[in-house]
């Protein structure tokens, strides 16, 4: 077997087929209220779920995307950490 037989092609981007199957469909992966699709796994012992447009939402607020890109967590500050000077 030659090395150029062995050769592989690879891509970035996954290909996934969409999850959604209910109606209406959950939000995309791209669109701004991705975080509200359903559910598909949820593992709060690990620290993320899995949505059903694909997304990965882990429980500090961050995500992957099924594209590669990740969102930085964006957890609000809970009011009473919130201090102010006197």
């Amino acid at each position: 077997m030659s090395a150029q037989s062995r050769r592989t092609s690879t891509t970035t981007q996954r290909k996934n087929p969409s999850m959604c199957q209910h109606q209406p469909a959950c939000p995309t992966a791209d669109s701004a209220d991705r975080e509200a699709a359903r559910l598909t796994a949820h593992h709060p012992e690990q620290g993320w779920s899995l949505l059903c447009n694909g997304v990965l939402l882990f429980e500090d607020t961050g995500e992957l995307l099924p594209d590669g890109q990740i969102i930085a967590p964006h957890r609000p500050l809970a009011a009473g950490r919130v201090t102010t000077a006197a």
